[in-house]
């Protein structure tokens, strides 16, 4: 999301009337409003407070009828404490202290253990990722 600033409502309400951004319904409504959203984006600096405001509903518009559309899969907590390291080049030894000791990490990978939910906060917090992922 973009800084917050005041925005001039006359403005916003004209780049409302041009994009009429609403709840997407199709492949295509979908399409045009990434496409507007790359379009504001490419602005870079040069985006005005009215255009930060736009971009973040359509944003948030972009991210609802993605969730709808194509749910990530829920993937097993052990599972994805593999994938974050394998994809972040992170050793076991570099989570002894985040879980606890060098045991416990080799009893969660192992799958002889679970994550516990403090050890998922904490986890959650290591990676900079929600915590549901280990939960």
């Amino acid at each position: 999301m973009t800084k917050r600033t005041a925005i001039d409502a006359r403005r916003y309400a004209q780049l409302l009337s041009k994009t009429l951004p609403r709840v997407i319904q199709s492949e295509e409504e979908h399409a045009q409003l990434l496409a507007r959203v790359e379009w504001l984006m490419d602005k870079g600096d040069q985006r005005t407070a009215e255009e930060d405001t736009l971009l973040d509903l359509m944003a948030v518009l972009i991210r609802d009828f993605e969730e709808r559309n194509y749910p990530l899969p829920r993937a097993e907590p052990t599972a994805m404490l593999k994938h974050l390291m394998e994809d972040r080049a992170i050793a076991p030894r570099d989570l002894w202290e985040t879980v606890g000791s060098k045991s416990r990490v080799s009893e969660i990978l192992s799958g002889k253990r679970s994550i516990s939910r403090e050890q998922a906060k904490r986890l959650a917090d290591f990676f900079r990722v929600p915590v549901e992922l280990f939960i």
